[in-house]
């Protein structure tokens, strides 16, 4: 699970309640030093850690296999930005669901936009969510 925010301040709170709350989460932003991120990254890649609490600096040029489900806890800025956030699930043939929170007028006005761009329709969360449209079944 990869879930994207906005700022760093927003990335590190939210991976601390994540951790706070028993969830193996890990934060990943700008403000890390390479080194850092890199040990974060591989931990991440190697299930060490299965939340990944990132900045847009995740969004672009990461390819990690088994990452089913993205969220957009924050709107990304731009129509470009969301498809790279979206693009980490599902990646190498594999089943991927991503799930953006709506929250103001700005990120509705964004999401139409990608819409539009990308003639896709971003369907309302439902109250369930079947679990063979994000997770590939043993047969």
């Amino acid at each position: 699970v990869v879930i994207f925010v906005k700022s760093i301040q927003r990335c590190a709170a939210l991976s601390q309640l994540l951790v706070e709350q028993n969830f193996p989460a890990i934060a990943i932003h700008r403000g890390m030093a390479q080194e850092e991120r890199l040990s974060r990254y591989q931990q991440f890649k190697d299930f060490q850690r299965r939340i990944m609490v990132a900045t847009n600096l995740f969004g672009r040029g990461m390819d990690i296999e088994r990452v089913n489900i993205v969220f957009n806890y924050d709107m990304p800025e731009d129509s470009d930005t969301y498809l790279h956030r979206v693009a980490r699930a599902g990646r190498f043939g594999t089943k991927g669901l991503a799930i953006t929170f709506v929250s103001d007028e700005t990120d509705a006005k964004t999401l139409n936009e990608v819409q539009d761009r990308f003639e896709v329709n971003v369907a309302e969360l439902p109250d369930e969510i079947d679990i063979s449209s994000y997770i590939e079944q043993s047969r």
